[in-house]
């Protein structure tokens, strides 16, 4: 898939590396840094300063929502409260219950370990992971065959953080062992702006707070697009010898990047498109669409659909995809006359 600028995964590992190097610098690293989710905020103060007090961990903790709103942001923040060490891995990276156990006797008494995307976890990995969520021990197998027997080995306190972006997706059985579950909402335009404003004061970017609130109106509510957004404006103001970024050059470099006023970019308006002019504004099937604009159907779910189905341009029913009426007016396009 061509990477699309809207778009909150990376494309490849090595952008992905060249995003994560940009990003850190932005991060927050306490709450008080930490622009919006404000109840998670307020209910993750409540458990860490509890857990303070008794000198205890934390009970384990479970983020998930869509991506780019801020889940390993999170995760760090709760380390940097807490003052503990966080260790970072990921579901697709820990292959054997032997990695697992690795990582897991390798932490110390009120150590973090986060592991992002943990719906990726294989089942035998994620089997190991109950007794040490639960119990603090870990069962290994010594030998092999009539031999073999079964050892337990003591952990410390530790806390695990798990994100996803698929709830859903994630066993029963460990989804009931964190003791903290939350969802990251998506952020206001106002919240929006004031993330877009420290990010430049941290990347020497000076623009004005039309300039930022015409970024925040186009990143789709999402702080990593945001951030995104505002490296390519940035880049503009330099070319072009801009000094102080106002609305008027804000919204320039943003129609050369081809995203309106309400974030589509051209993939987005290319997809409404096609459903009405090749297929009367639908109903059409996803795989009949996905073979009309040259993407594959995974695309279109995952990267297409969720931003146009929450801002009311697209809806899923039995039948297949069909473009609303405001995906009518926003592309000018004149609506079918009802039957």
């Amino acid at each position: 898939m061509i990477e699309r600028i809207l778009n909150p995964e990376a494309a490849d590992e090595e952008s992905a590396r060249v995003e994560e190097q940009l990003v850190e610098t932005l991060r927050p690293k306490s709450f008080a840094t930490y622009t919006g989710q404000e109840l998670l905020k307020q209910n993750l103060g409540t458990a860490i300063a509890a857990a303070k007090h008794r000198g205890e961990a934390v009970d384990h903790v479970l983020l998930y929502g869509p991506p780019g709103l801020g889940k390993t942001t999170m995760a760090g923040v709760i380390a940097a409260e807490l003052g503990a060490n966080l260790r970072v891995t990921s579901g697709p990276a820990i292959e054997r219950a032997g990695d697992l156990a690795s990582l897991l006797t390798n932490l110390a008494d009120g150590d973090i370990l986060f592991i992002d995307e943990i719906h990726r976890l294989p089942k035998t990995v994620e089997e190991v992971l109950y007794p040490a969520m639960e119990d603090f021990g870990l069962d290994v197998m010594l030998g092999k065959g009539p031999s073999a027997k079964s050892i337990r080995l003591d952990l410390p306190n530790f806390t695990i953080i798990g994100a996803t972006t698929r709830v859903g997706a994630l066993s029963a059985p460990l989804r009931d062992r964190f003791g903290h579950i939350h969802r990251l909402e998506f952020y206001t335009p106002e919240e929006m702006t004031k993330i877009i404003l420290r990010s430049a004061g941290i990347l020497g970017v000076t623009l004005d707070a039309g300039a930022a609130a015409e970024i925040a109106g186009r990143a789709r509510l999402t702080p990593r697009i945001a951030n995104r957004l505002l490296k390519r404006v940035r880049d503009y103001a330099q070319v072009n010898g801009v000094d102080g970024i106002t609305r008027r050059e804000a919204r320039e470099a943003l129609h050369l990047l081809e995203i309106d006023e309400l974030g589509l970019d051209a993939s987005d308006r290319r997809l409404l498109t096609a459903i009405i002019e090749h297929y009367g504004g639908g109903p059409v099937g996803v795989e009949t669409l996905a073979a009309s604009i040259a993407e594959d159907r995974a695309t279109i779910e995952d990267a297409y659909e969720p931003y146009l189905m929450q801002i009311g341009f697209l809806e899923r029913t039995p039948r297949g995809r069909r473009a609303t009426p405001k995906a009518y007016r926003h592309l000018d396009i004149k609506p079918p006359e009802p039957k």
